[in-house]
C-alpha cells in the first residue's frame, strides 16, 4: 500500500466503526502508478453494504482534491468469508478403555476404590487417567493431594482450548473440584452439571491412555445417562459393602448398565469394607457390616466378584493425606492388584 495514499485515506472515518477506513480494515489496496494513476480497492463484508457507496464517493472526492491531474479508480469488493473453524475433536480418541466406577448408594467407598484401582493399574505399567464425575461431591483432587491445582489451558492453531489435567503418582486427574472452592455449595441444575462434564470429558488433554476411570456419582440419574451418552464406556465396576441395603442398591446400578438401551458390560463387583482385622489379631476377621452380601448377589446375577477389600486404617489415612494406600501399604496393594488383574484380563489394554 502506498504510504502517501494510506495517510490520506486515514482521514476518512467509517460511519459505523467510527474509525478510519484503514485501521477498520476496509482498504485492501491503494496503489499509485508511475503514470500518476491511482487504484484503490475497498473490501466490505457485503458488496451491498449500506455505507459502501458513501465511503467510495468520499475516497474519490479526496483523491480528486489531492491529485487533480490523476485518474482514480475505486473498486468495491466483497470480503472473502473467514474459513470456518473445524469443529473441535474430542480428546478421548486416544483412550483405549473407559471404565465407569459406580455404586447404588453413597458411603460405600466408591471414590476410594477408584483411586486405589488407578494406582494398581499404574503399577502394572499402564497409562491411567481419572475423571472425577461426581459433580456434587468431588474427592479425587483430595485423594491424590492436588487440591490446590489450578488447571492451565492451551490453545491450538485453530483456536480450540484444552484443559491440562493434574498429575499425581503418574496418573492424570481431572475433577470438577479444581474449579470450585471446597466451602462452596454446588447447586447446579442437571443441564449445568452435564455441560460442565461435557467440557471436562472432551477438552481435557488426556493424551494416550490405556485406562480412564470415571468416578460416577452414587445412584442412577441424569449425570449417569449423560456420561453414558458422551463416552464409549468399555465396562462398569460396581462398588458395594456387604450390607443388604447396599446390595439392594447395587441391583439398580447393575440393571442400569444392563438395560438394552445402555448395554454396557458389567465387569464385576467390588465388595468394600468386607471385614475388619486388627493388626494385633491378624488371624481374626470381624464382619462389621454383615458378611458376603455383595459376593452372594454377584453369584446370583452371574457377575464376577472382582475382590473383597477389608477395612484397613491406611486406606482411610491415604485418602485423607493425598496418597492412596494401594501405592504405599503392601497389604492394600495385594487386594487391589488382584482386582486390577481381573479388570485387565477382561479388557484390551493397548491404544
Amino acid at each position: 500500500m502506498n504510504e502517501q495514499l494510506e495517510a490520506l485515506l486515514r482521514q476518512i472515518i467509517h460511519p459505523e466503526t467510527e474509525q478510519n477506513i484503514v485501521d477498520s480494515g476496509f482498504v485492501d489496496r491503494a496503489d499509485l502508478g508511475e503514470d500518476g494513476s491511482i487504484a484503490i480497492t475497498l473490501r466490505f463484508q457485503k458488496a451491498r453494504d449500506p455505507f459502501a457507496q458513501k465511503v467510495k464517493k468520499q475516497v474519490e472526492e479526496l483523491m480528486a482534491k489531492s491529485f487533480p491531474e490523476s485518474n482514480t479508480l475505486v473498486i468495491i469488493r466483497e470480503a472473502k468469508p473467514k474459513p470456518r473453524r473445524r469443529e473441535q475433536q474430542s480428546t478421548t480418541t486416544e483412550i483405549a478403555n473407559i471404565i465407569a466406577i459406580a455404586s447404588g448408594k453413597g458411603g460405600v467407598g466408591k471414590s476410594t476404590v477408584t483411586a486405589n484401582l488407578a494406582v494398581a493399574l499404574r503399577q502394572r505399567g499402564y497409562n491411567v487417567g481419572i475423571l472425577d464425575a461426581d459433580i456434587y461431591g468431588p474427592s479425587q483432587n483430595k485423594m491424590f493431594g492436588v487440591e490446590g491445582y489450578i488447571p492451565d489451558a492451551e490453545r491450538d492453531e485453530e483456536g480450540n482450548d484444552y484443559i491440562i489435567p493434574a498429575q499425581s503418582l503418574g496418573i492424570k486427574v481431572m475433577s470438577i473440584g479444581f474449579f470450585i472452592k471446597p466451602t462452596d455449595a454446588l447447586m447446579w441444575r442437571g443441564g449445568m452439571a452435564t455441560n460442565a462434564l461435557h467440557q471436562l470429558i472432551h477438552q481435557t488433554r488426556w493424551g494416550k491412555l490405556d485406562y480412564l476411570l470415571v468416578d460416577l456419582p452414587p445412584g442412577t440419574g441424569d449425570i449417569h445417562l449423560s456420561i453414558i451418552n458422551e463416552l464409549k464406556i468399555s465396562g462398569a465396576v460396581i462398588v458395594s459393602t456387604p450390607q443388604q441395603v447396599a446390595v439392594a442398591d447395587v441391583v439398580r446400578g447393575v440393571e442400569m448398565f444392563r438395560h438394552p438401551q445402555v448395554n454396557i458390560p458389567v465387569l464385576g463387583v467390588v465388595e468394600n469394607m468386607a471385614w475388619f482385622t486388627p493388626e494385633e489379631l491378624p488371624n481374626n476377621r470381624y464382619y462389621l457390616f454383615g458378611k458376603g452380601g455383595a459376593a452372594r448377589y454377584a453369584t446370583e446375577a452371574g457377575i464376577d466378584l472382582l475382590g473383597e477389600v477389608p477395612i484397613i486404617q491406611s486406606i482411610m489415612e491415604g485418602g485423607e493425606n493425598g496418597s492412596p494406600a494401594g501405592g504405599v501399604d503392601p497389604r492394600v496393594e495385594e487386594y487391589y492388584s488382584t482386582i486390577a488383574e481381573k479388570v485387565v484380563n477382561k479388557l484390551p489394554s493397548e491404544c
